[in-house]
């Protein structure tokens, strides 16, 4: 049985911490105008890049009508992946699960599992922009009860032979998933939660919380708690894998990594505040305001030592042994990507492995 850290340290276990090595989100997103054919490959590349340097999971994020660039979409990417990847866990981080039907994604992901041979991670979310709701004759109303029901229809699926369940947009009568996922009892949950409230749902439903990227470390100090009393109430034990993304950049020094990183990163939150995702975060967080100030402690961005220092502060703060770092931007050339890539696995990461 997996013990609970204390409460007062939140440290992972040696197993688990054996993970907080190297870990990638690719996000095949692009400017109008480029093309897409390059950039599809130059995705593939960067991937097989990151199996080579060791990063032990490359994530592929999911989003619809992207107003702001191009993106290329997650499953049909991570597909192509799996027969590039060879070493690498792929990551569905996230799907937003209110759009779909639990049938389609059970199938899905379970073929993805298989093509990896046990490589996927099913990261969950339930978004926040109008427009996909809109798109998927759904509700952000509407988005919770989905999703639970989702998440309770899919490991059904996964896990037993047939399944006769009736959801408020579905009705499973003798339904089956055939094949199942590789993994037993299933591919690992991952459940995205910004608010409060909505840490409920990844204690109950997910095999751990996924953290988001856009969180001042004070408040996610403050969630890790409620998370834990959460699971406590419901006596499962903290997870023995504990991720979270950020938002990261190493160069020399933090005035050539902000040189090179900052337009992007600051392009990219303008974006997310427009589209509503500030409204989504726990009470008194904003992505507004200026750069500088919306910097803070949520990027990882500087020199190798300042990065490792900042990375080793949140394994030590949070508990977490799982980082997932986005090194890469609409727009970024892909060299500058590429060194970043290099220069990370290379000077950062060992030392925060060692140190953790």
């Amino acid at each position: 049985m997996i013990r609970r850290p204390p409460r007062s340290t939140p440290k992972p276990s040696s197993a688990a911490s054996d993970v907080y090595k190297r870990q990638i989100m690719l996000r095949g997103q692009y400017p109008f105008g480029a093309d897409m054919v390059k950039m599809a490959q130059e995705l593939v590349e960067q991937a097989c890049l990151a199996d080579r340097l060791g990063y032990a999971s490359i994530t592929k994020g999911s989003h619809y009508s992207t107003p702001d660039y191009q993106a290329l979409q997650q499953l049909p990417g991570l597909a192509r992946l799996t027969g590039e990847v060879k070493r690498a866990r792929l990551n569905a981080g996230i799907i937003i699960l209110p759009l779909h039907k639990p049938l389609d994604i059970a199938e899905q992901i379970a073929t993805l599992d298989i093509l990896s041979n046990g490589r996927m991670i099913f990261g969950v979310g339930i978004g926040y922009r109008e427009v996909e709701f809109n798109a998927f004759g759904t509700t952000q109303k509407d988005r919770g009860k989905r999703t639970d029901e989702n998440l309770i229809a899919i490991k059904r699926l996964w896990n037993e032979e047939s399944v006769c369940m009736q959801g408020t947009h579905f009705e499973l009568k003798d339904a089956v998933c055939w094949p199942k996922p590789i993994q037993k009892p299933n591919p690992p949950i991952w459940i995205g939660a910004n608010a409060d409230i909505a840490l409920k749902r990844a204690a109950e439903h997910g095999d751990c919380w996924y953290i988001n990227p856009h969180t001042t470390i004070e408040t996610l100090i403050k969630q890790v708690e409620i998370y834990k009393g959460l699971l406590d109430k419901i006596g499962k034990p903290f997870p023995q894998e504990f991720p979270m993304r950020r938002e990261a950049f190493v160069a020399k020094t933090k005035e050539e990594a902000m040189r090179l990183a900052g337009p992007f990163v600051a392009k990219k939150y303008a974006s997310y505040h427009s589209t509503g995702q500030s409204d989504q975060l726990p009470e008194g967080e904003s992505l507004s305001g200026d750069f500088e100030t919306l910097v803070g402690d949520r990027f990882l961005i500087g020199s190798p030592d300042e990065v490792t220092e900042q990375m080793i502060a949140i394994n030590k703060k949070l508990g977490v042994n799982h980082l997932i770092v986005s090194m890469e931007w609409a727009g970024m050339d892909k060299s500058t990507a590429t060194d970043c890539m290099q220069l990370m696995a290379e000077e950062v990461l060992p030392k925060v492995k060692q140190a953790t």
